[in-house]
């Protein structure tokens, strides 16, 4: 009996000490993780293309966009209110595309097949996206795919704009345009003829 109480006494022991000596990994997430849980408690930031700073990048920086997301977002907020609600203070969610019907600029083809997520993908890959780098999200029907670029900034009567390429694919075709979008207010960008 008083061999296994002292055999139990040194295993309690040894573990005690493995536990004491052991090195404890702790280590913050890596730049790529997504912003929620430790990055959302701390307070992280994306900075976005005027320096704006947003929670979340709906996976633009890594050249997707999170169409889904996205979508439940602007879900959440309906119709005139996504403006104002999604722009002002800190109850920012995701850049929007407001104004201009996006067909008649985007090009007829490409912008009639958009709907609401695809705009919002479309904003914020304008309000995130680095010059030279690609946002690729699916579209609202199955096998198509929209490709956003922004080109180039520019200026126009003091709001800052963007020039971008954008290439739809579906059905074995490609098809693209050319164009430019304007930041007119927090998070809410309008296209322009250039």
């Amino acid at each position: 009996m008083f061999a296994r109480t002292r055999n139990f006494h040194a295993t309690l022991a040894l573990a005690v000490a493995a536990l004491l000596v052991a090195p404890v990994a702790l280590a913050d997430p890596p730049g790529h993780a997504p912003a929620h849980g430790w990055r959302a408690k701390q307070g992280y930031y994306y900075s976005g293309y005027t320096g704006r700073q947003w929670r979340d990048d709906y996976g633009v920086r890594d050249g997707r966009c999170d169409r889904d997301r996205v979508g439940t977002v602007l879900g959440a907020v309906v119709g005139g209110a996504i403006g104002s609600t999604v722009g002002r203070g800190d109850n920012r969610l995701i850049a929007i595309l407001v104004g201009a019907s996006v067909g008649a600029i985007v090009g007829r083809e490409i912008g009639r097949d958009m709907d609401r997520n695809d705009r919002g993908c479309l904003a914020h890959g304008f309000e995130m996206a680095r010059d030279g780098h690609s946002v690729r999200w699916e579209g609202a029907r199955p096998g198509m795919y929209y490709t956003m670029t922004p080109r180039g900034a520019f200026e126009r009567d003091g709001y800052p704009c963007r020039r971008y390429t954008l290439e739809r694919e579906w059905d074995g075709r490609r098809d693209n345009s050319r164009g430019s979008a304007c930041r007119v207010s927090e998070g809410e960008w309008r296209m322009v003829d250039d």
